[in-house]
């Protein structure tokens, strides 16, 4: 399959098909928006949104969350906002999340049926990784949008006239919910 894209990748430039993607590293609507990776959001969000290339900053993650306030989801929305012009932050989750009711200890099931060793998992728990916390999904797609969105309007390094709301999309319609403004 990898081989499929990169032959088409091929075609792509030498036909110079990107050309009409053109734009520059500055979103033009000054926007970034937090999402989750699942593979119906890839052309949905942006047309439900109207956006075209060039417009936001998409940042994204399982479960589209920021459960860290330090890791790579923040560090993206500063260099969003601090090098790239960002005043707006979107946090969007989905109807049917594929990261809804999942838990560390079925991941981890996962993980040894396809041959992780009990021992790197338990070396892992050593060195400090909380597979509980890490490896958590979340019950109510709002409630997750919520504690991201707090997460964000709580942290030291984001100035406070960034605004900084959540919604729901529908993952099969695109309509947006608001859940925090």
């Amino acid at each position: 399959m990898i081989e499929e894209i990169l032959a088409y990748n091929r075609k792509f430039v030498d036909n110079k098909e990107y050309e009409k993607y053109k734009t520059s590293k500055y979103p033009d609507k000054k926007i970034a928006i937090i999402t989750c990776m699942d593979t119906r959001l890839t052309k949905l969000l942006p047309a439900a949104l109207g956006l075209k290339n060039g417009d936001v900053k998409i940042i994204k993650n399982a479960g589209g969350e920021v459960n860290h306030a330090f890791g790579s989801v923040v560090r993206s929305v500063l260099v969003g906002i601090f090098e790239l012009g960002i005043e707006e932050v979107m946090v969007i989750g989905h109807t049917d999340c594929g990261v809804q009711h999942i838990n560390s200890e079925m991941m981890i099931g996962h993980m040894k049926a396809r041959g992780i060793d009990e021992e790197k998992i338990e070396l892992i728990r050593h060195c400090g990784i909380d597979f509980d916390t890490w490896l958590e999904g979340f019950d109510c797609v709002e409630n997750s949008v919520k504690d991201s969105v707090e997460v964000l309007r709580k942290h030291p390094l984001i100035p406070k006239d960034v605004r900084i709301s959540g919604y729901v999309m529908d993952s099969v319609t695109g309509e947006l919910s608001v859940v925090v403004s």
